[in-house]
């Protein structure tokens, strides 16, 4: 370790960038976007394949969801080590890698005639996925200019968000005319546009000297793997005492592996990111966001067939407002972000989601559709106004050489918030609280720290000027 680089010369590192000159910088956007859409299919497409996976591998379907948890759970555990990776690596190098080890692993599915070779599949193609994502959001701080960085995450927003909402109505179209391997395999080709593309359009990057901490990143794996194996155990049923002691264990581990990350120049878990409260404060407000909008968007659609009696389909047509009108707002607000302080946008939007959450909870006794669909869009709009904003937050407010760590530590926390956010709605379900106003109300409670946060964040950016 350089005794002479500490913590504090790292925050205080310059952030601009001129970004890519024409026409280079079109051929970076498409290559970053096509490798944007591996990512963002790749998680969801498998979901409407479950029941025909446990059909053909013979089966049950509670395990043919592993092909889901496993890629999740891989995902998560690697984001970080992968994103110090890159950094030592350079940033283009770990995307390149991270795309052919996805394609590479996608022509195994062909293989794949049994559940744990398929199983093995997936996690490698996670993996992949996981290198790719992790260095994603610095690539497309190192292609746009600082003046125009809100512009293109929330272009990078609007892919990701599209792709993965036509995800599932592809994947059925594909399993009606073609057998299931084909399904993990479509994306294949956009991870070899991206690298035929990004060749000579994506920029070099600077290369960390500092010795690579295999042991930290082991450490984070086991800590992200502990604690989400332990409450995927706990969803699923398995002995609370065992699911207890993993969760237990991945905590004390995390506590280790957090103090020894103080010690490090260039820490796996940006603990020195953390010391800069105007990146500190929006990871809280999106973690506590996504907590929020997880919870309300897993227990509305029990409470709606189950309470109010609504039917699978009308259910769904209910909750499409939220979807559609974030994809919509999000790219206008990351627009504006580059112009209007990210915390002004945050704080509205967190405001509006405040809003619609309480109106979510206070649902009438006997709601008409239209009820319903309004509540779910003004949510859709108070998210769509945060996200972009606050991913701009984070990433812009990093020094240069860790925005690899900014993007894998924003992904981090969007992952983690969906998972604790589904555990918790498992648990409020199964103490019979799930179908009522209470999910809603815990929501509202998240949304109003995000809101807090973005505010915190807009009233210290007014105190330095």
């Amino acid at each position: 370790m350089n005794p002479e680089l500490n913590t504090k010369e790292i925050a205080e590192a310059p952030v601009a960038s001129d970004g890519l000159a024409k026409p280079r910088i079109y051929a970076a956007v498409a290559a970053v976007s096509f490798g944007t859409i591996v990512t963002s299919v790749d998680g969801t497409i498998a979901n409407i394949a479950l029941p025909t996976l446990a059909r053909d591998l013979h089966v049950q379907p509670s395990a043919a969801v592993m092909v889901i948890t496993v890629y999740q759970l891989v995902l998560m555990m690697t984001l970080l080590p992968f994103s110090a990776l890159g950094q030592r690596l350079g940033l283009r190098a770990a995307y390149y890698c991270g795309l052919t080890v996805y394609a590479g692993a996608s022509v195994f599915c062909f293989f794949a005639h049994s559940l744990p070779f398929l199983v093995l599949v997936r996690a490698l193609q996670a993996l992949g996925c996981a290198a790719a994502s992790s260095v994603s959001s610095a690539m497309i701080r190192n292609i746009y200019s600082l003046s125009r960085l809100g512009r293109g995450l929330s272009f990078n927003t609007v892919i990701a968000a599209s792709a993965a909402s036509l995800a599932p109505t592809v994947g059925g179209a594909i399993l009606t005319a073609a057998p299931w391997p084909w399904l993990f395999a479509t994306v294949a080709p956009f991870a070899l546009l991206a690298l035929l593309i990004g060749r000579k359009a994506l920029p070099e990057t600077p290369r960390h000297e500092e010795p690579y901490d295999v042991l930290a990143a082991v450490m984070c794996a086991a800590t992200f793997g502990l604690v989400i194996f332990g409450l995927e155990s706990a969803i699923s049923g398995d002995s609370p005492v065992i699911s207890a002691g993993l969760v237990a264990s991945g905590i004390a581990l995390g506590y280790l592996f957090v103090r020894r990350e103080f010690d490090q120049v260039f820490p796996i878990l940006p603990v020195d990111l953390l010391r800069i409260k105007e990146i500190a404060l929006p990871c809280i407000g999106s973690l506590a966001a996504y907590l929020g909008m997880t919870i309300v968007l897993v227990a509305l659609p029990f409470r709606l067939q189950q309470q109010f009696h609504f039917t699978p389909a009308a259910a769904g047509a209910v909750l499409v407002p939220m979807p559609l009108v974030s994809v919509v707002v999000a790219p206008a607000s990351g627009l504006l972000s580059d112009r209007v302080p990210a915390g002004l946008l945050g704080g509205i939007g967190m405001g509006l989601g405040f809003i619609s959450m309480i109106c979510l909870a206070l649902l009438p006794a006997d709601p008409h559709r239209f009820d319903v669909l309004w509540r779910v869009a003004l949510c859709g709009l108070g998210f769509g106004m945060f996200f972009s904003p606050n991913a701009r937050q984070i990433i812009g407010a990093a020094p240069a050489a860790r925005a690899a760590a900014a993007g894998a530590l924003f992904s981090t926390l969007r992952g983690a918030g969906q998972t604790l956010g589904a555990t918790a709605i498992a648990a409020l379900l199964s103490f019979g609280l799930g179908t009522g106003p209470v999910p809603g109300l815990i929501a509202a409670g998240f949304t109003l720290v995000a809101g807090i946060c973005s505010v915190a964040v807009l009233r210290r950016s007014a105190d330095r000027g």
